[in-house]
């Protein structure tokens, strides 16, 4: 079947849902499809909070500036000026439409310290603020009567001569394959965490929008620049927010010293993420951990405002870790979190192809440069996803009607997807399971392309990639069935993320520098002469083509980054 949007927006985080609601309130015929249920997405997983300048004394250029110093000066400042400056206006619109965040005595919105931050900026709701935000912002959906199609999995994009006209994507309930045309597509489809092993991310998070964008001939740019968080449970990977540093935990080694005050003598444990994961790791290699961790320490906060403030993290360090963090430490230690890289999109989510929006976790705009900033990701979606949301609407107004011309094309895709799904399906089995080749890409890729770099590791990380990908050709579906065939999905997961991990492996070699979370030990210092621009990949048969593109630069120059 074949369906017809005016703007059709991929994603139902909240980028994707910041995009549909402004899609339709400009008027035009607007649609999510998801993967999941909307308020199963991954913008639950955000615990800390969400930046604005709005307390007495702040400022949006204070902001502004936290932002390009945490992103170690890579970071585009035309679209870290726009996302400063819009922030107080985006989260009182959040309280508006009913977020009940924290407040303080005084019953004013409450803040806390986040990593990287001149002053306290960062708004929440306990260390449930995602969560919070992402049920206000459904509501917003229902209330408005939103189009959704849900548990559908997006296979390609039906593009034409660099113009992008719609999607085709699976049903998952059912296994059937349809086609939406559409003037304009908004990607939202968030992060790509599980192509690292253990990661934060929930088991959605296989990068599906990069990967179908990048084949469908979009950039992808800042690739190398992978975030790692500084306090994540060992085995789980499971996420203890920054809140807690933020209220005031400690980070402590085997020896029970505060060791931030030898790496950020000023921000101690509130130095931006790069910092704090290198300080713990290094802590580690150099034999001051505890069983590969380090510790984080909550025990002096009291009982009240751990069950107040960190009631949730609480409960993961219990249940995981066997850990009452009232009581005693828990060991912690750097895990991968978030990309600061994806496709290349401008201010306004326009991607390097015709009719091609994206916004959130799965774009790059770029704001977050080399490492992003604690609370910035949850400002990211719904400043970016309203803009694309505006930008694919003004687009679908003025677009031509070539409903013939796009129907055709749309046929030839669904007919082209169908054949290869029939192809995957009818593999002979020889032994290849996607679970497996996936597990070996995600520990290798942490091994590899983690904290800390190196030429060594990352070219043996790429001939691990040639065998991967060489296995990824035969591995079997051994579910023939259509209702809920998530081996099949499986295997289609796979194939984005391997794309990614080749990405990420290639811009990481090439960068010859370290700056933010990209650490090269042979290579140790920044490099503003000949690194002070971004890296972007166009797919190409024979192999990634790299570009290369300069840092906007408006009013901070870069300096030397310290905390």
């Amino acid at each position: 079947m074949i369906y017809k949007h005016g703007v059709l927006v991929v994603g139902a985080g909240l980028a994707g849902m910041r995009a549909a609601i402004e899609a339709h309130n400009q008027g035009v015929d607007v649609a999510i499809v998801s993967k999941v249920y909307p308020v199963r997405s991954h913008s639950n997983a955000a615990q800390g909070g969400i930046n604005a300048a709005l307390g007495e004394g702040d400022t949006w250029e204070s902001h502004g500036y936290d932002t390009v110093k945490g992103s170690d000066y890579l970071g585009d400042q035309d679209a870290i000026e726009i996302l400063a400056r819009e922030a107080p206006a985006a989260v009182l619109e959040l309280e508006h439409w009913g977020v009940n965040f924290s407040r303080d005595e005084a019953g004013h919105l409450g803040t806390r310290n986040f990593g990287g931050a001149s002053q306290a900026r960062t708004f929440f709701v306990a260390d449930i603020t995602g969560q919070a935000l992402l049920q206000v912002m459904f509501e917003q959906l229902v209330r408005v009567g939103v189009r959704m199609y849900n548990e559908w999995f997006v296979t390609s994009l039906i593009e034409d001569g660099g113009v992008v006209r719609g999607i085709v994507g699976m049903d998952i309930r059912s296994g059937q394959l349809h086609a939406i045309q559409a003037d304009a597509v908004v990607l939202a489809t968030g992060g790509m965490g599980r192509v690292f092993e253990p990661s934060t991310n929930a088991l959605i998070n296989t990068g599906d929008g990069m990967a179908i964008a990048y084949r469908a001939g979009a950039r992808l740019m800042d690739m190398e620049m992978m975030q790692y968080h500084p306090t994540t449970l060992k085995g789980s990977g499971a996420l203890l927010t920054e809140g807690a540093r933020g209220e005031g935990a400690y980070l402590l080694n085997s020896e029970g010293d505060r060791f931030m005050k030898t790496y950020a003598p000023n921000k101690l444990e509130l130095a931006s993420r790069d910092v704090v994961s290198r300080a713990e790791q290094t802590e580690i290699n150099e034999g001051r951990g505890i069983d590969n961790c380090v510790l984080l320490d909550c025990r002096h906060l009291g009982k009240d405002l751990i069950m107040r403030k960190l009631g949730q993290i609480h409960e993961l360090a219990l249940e995981l870790a066997g850990v009452d963090i009232v009581e005693r430490p828990v060991p912690v230690r750097p895990g991968f979190h978030y990309p600061m890289g994806g496709i290349k999109t401008d201010v306004d989510g326009k991607t390097t192809l015709e009719g091609l929006y994206a916004a959130g976790e799965c774009a790059c705009v770029s704001i977050h440069g080399g490492n992003r900033l604690g609370a910035n990701s949850l400002l990211d979606t719904v400043i970016f996803g309203r803009r694309a949301g505006a930008a694919a609407s003004a687009r679908s107004r003025t677009a031509g009607s070539g409903a013939a011309e796009g129907s055709r094309l749309a046929e030839v895709a669904l007919q082209q997807e169908t054949d290869r799904l029939r192809a995957l399906l009818d593999r002979p089995y020889v032994g290849e399971l996607a679970a497996k080749v996936r597990w070996d890409m995600g520990v290798n890729m942490v091994k590899y392309c983690g904290v800390f770099r190196d030429e060594a590791g990352l070219t043996e990380m790429g001939n691990l990639l040639h065998s991967l990908e060489d296995r990824a050709t035969r591995v079997h579906v051994g579910d023939k069935g259509r209702v809920f065939n998530t081996n099949l999905t499986s295997v289609l997961e796979l194939q984005f993320m391997l794309d990614l991990a080749r990405a990420v492996q290639l811009t990481a070699l090439t960068r010859t520098e370290s700056r933010g979370a990209h650490t090269r030990t042979d290579y140790p210092e920044r490099d503003d002469e000949h690194w002070l621009r971004h890296i972007q990949l166009q797919y190409a048969s024979e192999g990634p083509e790299i570009h290369y593109t300069p840092v906007t630069i408006t009013r901070w120059e870069p300096q030397v980054r310290s905390y």
